[in-house]
């Protein structure tokens, strides 16, 4: 076990520089590997209590609540140090009240030289304890122990027992942003009033937590409706508030490392991922039916397959007719009978030597291998009717031509706004410059009329669509992408630095996630919202979905809209053999 300890006096430290100030303070933990810290406050000798209090101030205590303070003073100012400002987050923390009115006033580097002598024998030491809400949910001090000042105990690790079970009754202060299904209330309020939330996931969490705490709260909603912005290291928004501890913590908040640096964040939820709406994808043309069952890489490579093998055909033939004086083969008719063959028409075989009738033969085996593949996939083709490919990514946006796309404003108000204004992709830099401002209303009629995609948070905007957009059936126009954009590690709470009841809160948010609770409160709270907006906005569904056709829903017959591509194919040959006909005469 290492230990260490620093020694400082507060009126020097306070007099130096800033920049003296921060080296000294810094020092004045000790190790940052070490796992414990604890601070002793020597008042024996201080004519200002107020220096040392500002000491503890700039020394940042208020954001380590598990370090252990321990005062040593007299018994007079039990009450106005234990509940000074400067130790409002501290957890444990122990006053010993001596009364050393025998003596003469000695320093507390001193004291240990004078308990062994047999005059002080008589001295007491009064303990007391800062506990943080027994006072019907406020800070007060108790009296714990009594000793004699040569009796005190070796083992003081009793005396460090004040955990945090229950708040009693404490009054929290909570802000929120509505961003459902992790919280939600009514958007037309009065700015920062005290809301009414909604059900949602972070309503339930909050009424599990002060059932089990014994904590009361003040809801509000934010002002502006804005996570936080950070500029020159000062935030705004809900974030600011906790910075600047005008609240005890947030609801739904993704962490970011500039806002980590000014909060204490606790892990909710899985984040929500970005993604890209659209117009589902739409039948691909009928005529173009007939070649669809292969890709275009696949067609040239038949048709230059067809040129070689004649070519390669023909070449053989007339080395051996030159070598044997046999009889030759035509160009056309080696192209002729690889063509034929290819459609199962193959004309009398033109080959009058043993290597052409083998090159024949291998030539018949891979037309087999070739039309039978083109046959399956045509019937399956034309059994299930071919689609355009859907838009997955941001990749896919900017690629395509004349096509627009936008978020809502309010997303702009925190952490997409950080990752789209300062991303280094150029992807990701062209979709920012180009990104509109619309409402998900307005934007999902705009997807409707085509050639526009919106980009939004999942959850949200899949319930959006489930509750207007989607009819009994389930059958929908639009098309959410697959390939989310994760800009979150996690979706969670934020609370002001050092919290006192931050780890509290962390045990139990682990527990519900653990057992699967947070899980299935997210699945409920989002079918029960759709059922409650689907009841109250049906006939406008009904409305807007018009007539819209289900394909692939029900058994297709095949039509003469299916197979015009053989139509217009067989006449494009009709007409070619016509100019042939009309050349030769």
């Amino acid at each position: 076990m290492v230990t260490a300890g620093v020694v400082v006096e507060a009126g020097w430290v306070l007099s130096q520089d800033q920049l003296a100030q921060d080296h000294l303070l810094q020092g004045l933990w000790g190790d940052t590997r070490t796992t414990c810290r604890g601070l002793i406050l020597d008042l024996t000798t201080s004519s200002n209590i107020e220096v040392i209090h500002r000491l503890a101030e700039a020394a940042g205590l208020r954001k380590m609540p598990d370090t252990h303070v321990v005062v040593v003073g007299e018994k007079a100012g039990v009450k106005g140090v234990l509940l000074h400002h400067s130790l409002r987050n501290t957890i444990h923390v122990l006053y010993l009240a001596l009364t050393l009115h025998t003596l003469p006033r000695l320093s507390f580097s001193r004291l240990r030289k004078i308990i062994p002598q047999d005059d002080v024998r008589s001295e007491r030491v009064w303990v007391y304890r800062r506990c943080l809400y027994c006072n019907n949910g406020e800070a007060d001090v108790q009296l714990i122990h009594q000793y004699n000042i040569k009796t005190f105990p070796k083992s003081t690790d009793n005396l460090f027992q004040e955990q945090i079970q229950s708040l009693m009754g404490h009054r929290l202060s909570i802000v929120s942003v509505p961003h459902f299904p992790y919280m939600d209330f009514d958007r037309d309020i009065e700015p920062g009033s005290i809301i009414i939330a909604k059900d949602s996931i972070d309503t339930r969490l909050i009424h599990t937590f002060a059932a089990k705490l014994n904590f009361t709260f003040e809801h509000r909603a934010e002002p502006e409706l804005t996570w936080g912005l950070e500029k020159n290291g000062t935030f705004n928004g809900m974030i600011g508030q906790l910075q600047r501890e005008e609240t005890d913590f947030c609801t739904i908040a993704g962490p970011t490392p500039e806002r980590l640096k000014v909060v204490d964040y606790l892990r909710g939820y899985p984040s929500d991922p970005m993604t890209v709406t659209s117009l589902k994808p739409s039948l691909l043309p009928q005529h173009l039916s007939l070649i669809r069952p292969f890709e275009g890489e696949l067609w040239g490579a038949l048709l230059a397959s067809v040129v070689a093998w004649g070519v390669l055909m023909w070449l053989m033939q007339r080395a051996w007719q030159w070598v044997v004086r046999g009889r030759g083969v035509k160009f056309s008719t080696a192209l002729l009978y690889g063509w034929g063959a290819l459609l199962e028409q193959p004309p009398p075989n033109p080959s009058v030597s043993d290597s052409g009738r083998l090159l024949v033969g291998w030539w018949l085996v891979f037309c087999l291998v070739i039309t039978t593949g083109f046959r399956s996939s045509l019937i399956a083709h034309l059994t299930v009717q071919g689609k355009t490919v859907p838009i997955e990514s941001f990749e896919d946006l900017v690629k395509l031509n004349n096509w627009k796309w936008g978020t809502e404003p309010w997303l702009l108000k925190g952490v997409p706004y950080d990752y789209f204004s300062k991303h280094t992709d150029p992807v990701v830099q062209t979709i920012f410059k180009h990104m509109e401002k619309v409402s998900a209303e307005e934007g999902l009629q705009k997807v409707k009329a085509g050639g526009y995609s919106l980009i939004d948070w999942e959850n949200y905007l899949s319930i959006v669509i489930a509750s207007y957009y989607t009819d009994d059936r389930g059958n929908t126009p639009f098309y959410i992408s697959k390939q989310g954009i994760s800009i979150m590690a996690a979706f969670g709470w934020g609370f002001r630095k050092g919290a006192p009841f931050y780890r509290r809160f962390s045990q139990l948010m682990f527990r519900l996630e653990d057992a699967g609770v947070i899980n299935h409160w997210t699945k409920e709270v989002i079918a029960m919202r759709v059922k409650e907006n689907r009841a109250a906005a049906h006939l406008v569904i009904q409305e807007f979905l018009g007539d819209m056709t289900q394909d692939g829903r029900k058994e297709m017959s095949l039509g003469l809209h299916h197979l015009q591509g053989a139509f217009y194919l067989l006449f494009l040959g009709i007409g070619i053999a016509f100019l042939i006909l009309l050349g030769g005469n």
